[in-house]
């Protein structure tokens, strides 16, 4: 039986990459890690993993994400130290982002980043 292959692009199964971290049974060990399953969880509505994966100081009140948007892929252009370049794409659209991310005791956030 095939296993749904996780949104994030890494072709790995959902059920061994994103999925744990989404279902907050691990942490992610380093902000790509971070940034895919943050996408992943844009693509499968999952405002609680946003919430909890982005920095206190920078979160925004409303962090649900728009239903109406379909994802429909991933591109990691680099990762170096604290800062994740990536294209996210959507049906009519792409998102060109280079994001900062924090440790605060021992667990990775997403504190922001500059969209272009």
């Amino acid at each position: 039986m095939d296993r749904p292959a996780c949104p994030c692009g890494t072709g790995a199964a959902y059920d061994d990459c994103c999925g744990p971290l989404l279902a907050n049974r691990e942490q992610a060990s380093t902000p790509e890690q971070l940034m895919r399953s943050r996408y992943t969880a844009f693509v499968r509505g999952d405002a609680d993993h946003l919430f909890r994966t982005w920095h206190p100081r920078t979160r925004p009140d409303d962090l649900r994400p728009d239903p109406s948007t379909r994802w429909t892929g991933l591109r990691v252009v680099r990762a170096e130290g604290d800062t994740v370049e990536f294209v996210a794409s959507w049906e009519g659209g792409e998102m060109h982002e280079v994001s900062r991310f924090e440790q605060r005791a021992g667990r990775w956030f997403y504190v922001d980043g500059d969209v272009s």
